[in-house]
């Protein structure tokens, strides 16, 4: 292929994609500059299906390097390791409007790979990587049912704006990540300040419109250099298996269906493939190895039967019926906070911690280095799900669960000035039976109040469903796992009593419409404010006034940037020496933000006590309690505060004529002292006879 240049115009700024000059050995590959942001794309297919597998096998990687931002990575290795958390997150964003639209029955290994190369604050690497994806997949020679298009936008001053700039992210209210065909949305991920439903539906129309622009863009790119598809090996169900089978099967797998018990179903369904193979591994040879497939294809024609022609559930409840629900609090005596939400069989537990300043999580990745002060893991053991199999770290849905419920819950957390600490939440799912994420969204929720967090309102989750045929569609409140396994949409939502904060939506089709979108947002609001007003309210109904006992205490205050150097002393021995003598942590910020943290109250109070009298020069006239700190032949030098250091002359020692310094006192006694100068050298003169003097006229006034 020879080099080519394709530009346009994508919401105000210049997009540029080249092809033909880079990464030859490629189905697909382009560069993508948008501004001074470049994503080089390649999308590569194995020549041969893959065999034994009955899935689509395919990868999505968004690759972040340190350079692209002119930095040299912090590891210990100086380069680039495993991908981190925002890498996993915007490959998951492409992944998942990407992978409904390949071919369901081609089984060749497909891997997508977006290398970011430079990074400009103001034009968005991740929109940029999956915008080069999309051309890439969609000039190779890979099945894909496209073009589609992606956008970032956001809520600023109450306008709606399409890829926000860096400057305007600090006061964004909305941050959209939208995907779309030309006639329909294909998938919405969203963090929002309690952002109306009306004003969500506006931005997606408005981002869409973009999108669209885009989408010919691609269309004029694949006319002139696209590729040939290739044409894959379909597999296909034997279709007369299939009907001995329903027609066998049928009525017992309806039977094994219909209960709210997984683990019912599970034991109902065993026997059934157990008779099944007798029946038909002899009568089909050559394709036993199909059968499960027959009976999976079964299962779904059975539950989506049910919803489309009779309005029925697998476990009996209505359309818009939520499960059974349930909340409790203070489960475990020794944690900070803890919360635990039901729905059905899905089971959250989510425990908070709270930490000091130095807690925090340092985050080195394509954004400046900065530190995370909150932090919400989500763990999906095996026994969740009634599994047997070892443990292993997260995955990257375990990742993205964490992360939209992280997402959900940041517009509530109070600031740093109002509270000091770092946050992290861990969800533990226990069971699960569907909507795991939107119970960790309601289990954080309670953890935080019942931590004593000041959060600013209550969040809870909630998800709808999707079942079409052709022109047909409906939507069900709350899917448990069958329905989201056989369905066509998992669309979650979290928010607040004023608005959402968070969605996230999965689709197995090639769209939605606003209709089915506009549907989806009223059924969440309402369930929500039902889970938030009728089962987590009357649980707790705002955050504790107190702490844990076991939790760490912490104040904060603000100190002249210019007297840090005071605070820390040097070689940091004054820092030290409040922290061992007041038995505290104290965390010092470049802007002046001090932290103070510890188990007492009272020796917190007490090192802040000591700071302010560091940072603050004494005032002449003011009395102070110090220790005798050295002994010479013309008085005694008072540290009246860390680092602070005055001369009480021999004659201001006592109100007596003092021969020697030691008659009176002893290097360590504690003395108080009043300031009785500041020279132009900043040296501060103390008087002990003074301060005795006043503290006695002092106390016969009051007698």
């Amino acid at each position: 292929m020879s080099f080519r240049v394709f530009e346009t115009t994508f919401a105000g700024r210049k997009l540029v994609v080249e092809t033909g000059k880079m990464c030859a050995l490629s189905n697909g590959s382009c560069l993508v500059r948008y501004g001074e942001t470049v994503v080089l794309a390649n999308v590569t297919m194995s020549a041969n299906p893959r065999e034994g597998i009955d899935f689509f096998p395919l990868s999505v990687d968004f690759e972040e390097k340190i350079y692209a931002v002119g930095r040299i990575p912090g590891s210990f290795l100086r380069r680039e390791g495993r991908p981190g958390e925002s890498a996993i997150l915007s490959s998951r964003v492409v992944d998942r409007p990407m992978r409904p639209l390949f071919p369901k029955d081609m089984r060749n290994d497909v891997s997508i790979v977006m290398t970011v190369m430079s990074v400009e604050p103001d034009c968005d690497p991740e929109i940029t990587g999956m915008l080069g994806a999309i051309i890439a997949t969609e000039i190779s020679d890979v099945p894909f049912n496209g073009p589609i298009g992606g956008i970032s936008v956001g809520l600023v001053d109450d306008e709606i704006v399409l890829m926000p700039s860096a400057e305007q992210k600090k006061t964004n209210k909305l941050d959209l990540t939208l995907v779309c065909s030309e006639e329909k949305v294909v998938m919405i991920e969203a963090g929002a300040a309690e952002v109306p439903e009306d004003k969500m539906l506006e931005a997606i129309r408005t981002g869409h419109e973009e999108i669209k622009k885009f989408i010919e863009f691609v269309k004029e790119i694949k006319a002139e250099i696209g590729k040939p598809k290739y044409e894959f090996q379909h597999i296909e169900v034997d279709h007369d298996m299939f009907e001995a089978i329903k027609e066998f099967a049928i009525d017992k797998v309806k039977f094994a269906l219909d209960t709210d018990d997984k683990n019912v179903r599970e034991a109902r369904l065993n026997p059934i493939y157990t008779e099944v193979h007798e029946k038909f591994d002899e009568m089909y040879p050559e394709r036993a190895g199909e059968i499960d497939e027959c009976m999976y294809k079964l299962q779904k024609f059975i539950v989506r039967r049910w919803l489309l022609d009779e309005g029925k559930r697998v476990d009996g409840r209505g359309i818009n019926e939520i499960r059974p629900l349930a909340a409790e609090v203070g489960l475990l005596p020794r944690t900070h906070g803890s919360g635990m939400f039901t729905r059905g069989q899905t089971q959250v537990l989510t425990v908070a911690t709270l930490g000091s300043v130095k807690d925090a999580q340092l985050i080195d990745g394509l954004q400046d280095v900065y530190e995370k002060k909150y932090m919400h893991q989500y763990n999906f053991p095996p026994y969740s799900v009634g599994e047997a199999r070892p443990l292993r770290s997260p995955g990257r849905r375990e990742i993205g669960h964490g992360a939209l419920a992280e997402r959900a819950l940041v517009p509530v957390l109070p600031s740093q000035e109002e509270f000091p600490y770092t946050i992290r939440l861990v969800s533990e799912i226990l069971s699960s039976n569907g909507s795991t994420s939107q119970g960790s969204i309601c289990a954080s929720t309670l953890a935080l109040m019942d931590a004593g967090v000041p959060i600013k309102t209550p969040v809870a989750g909630i998800s709808v469903g999707l079942i079409t045929e052709g022109d047909r569609w409906m939507t069900m409140l709350d899917i448990q796992g069958l329905e989201d396994f056989f369905g066509d949409m998992d669309f979650k939502v979290g928010g607040t009593h004023n608005g959402i904060t968070a969605i996230q939506v999965d689709i197995k089709v090639d769209g939605l419409t606003y209709e089915i979108i506009a549907e989806a947002f009223e059924k969440c609001r309402k369930a929500r404010l039902h889970i938030l007003d009728d089962i987590m309210m009357p649980v707790i109904a705002e955050p504790r006034k107190e702490l844990s006992k076991y939790a760490p205490k912490m104040k904060g205050l603000k100190i002249d940037p210019e007297k840090i150097k005071d605070v820390i002393g040097k070689g940091g021995k004054v820092i030290q020496k409040i922290c061992a003598e007041c038995e505290v942590q104290i965390d010092i910020e470049e802007d002046g933000s001090v932290f103070v943290s510890g188990m007492d109250t009272e020796k917190i109070n007490q090192a802040i006590s000591v700071i302010n009298t560091i940072v603050f020069d004494p005032e002449v006239g003011a009395i102070y309690k110090g220790v005798v700190t050295r002994l010479m032949s013309f008085g005694a030098f008072v540290e009246i505060a860390p680092g602070k250091e005055g001369l009480v002359h021999i004659s201001k020692l006592a109100e007596k004529r003092v021969e020697k310094v030691e008659d009176v006192v002893n290097v360590g006694d504690e003395v108080i002292v009043k300031v009785t100068e500041i020279d132009d050298q900043n040296r501060i003169n103390l008087s002990r006879k003074d301060a005795l003097a006043e503290i006695a006229a002092k106390k016969a006034q009051q007698n």
